[in-house]
């Protein structure tokens, strides 16, 4: 559970939608790091990637370019709820 006080401390610097997306930069006034979170509004499926503030508009901009780019694998909320269900079979 998220409490208000880290709730407040995060925040959104930007926002876009298209094509069934939408992405929205966040950062977090507490630990200064930044993130991108990327959701599918058709399947309600959605990803978040943390991302180095220097790299925060390029990710924003571009979420599954910079994670391939960076290496880092997509896991979407149902990828990962998958695999915790699979872990505690």
């Amino acid at each position: 559970m998220t409490s208000d006080v880290e709730q407040r401390a995060i925040r959104e610097l930007d926002r876009r939608r298209g094509d069934g997306f939408e992405v929205t930069l966040y950062w977090s006034a507490r630990t200064g790091r930044t993130f991108v979170t990327v959701e599918d509004v058709r399947t309600n499926d959605w990803f978040r990637i943390a991302v180095a503030p220097e790299d925060a508009l390029d990710a924003f901009r571009h979420p599954y370019a910079y994670s391939c780019r960076r290496g880092r694998p997509i896991r979407t909320s149902s990828e990962q709820t998958a695999a915790a269900m699979q872990d505690d079979g």
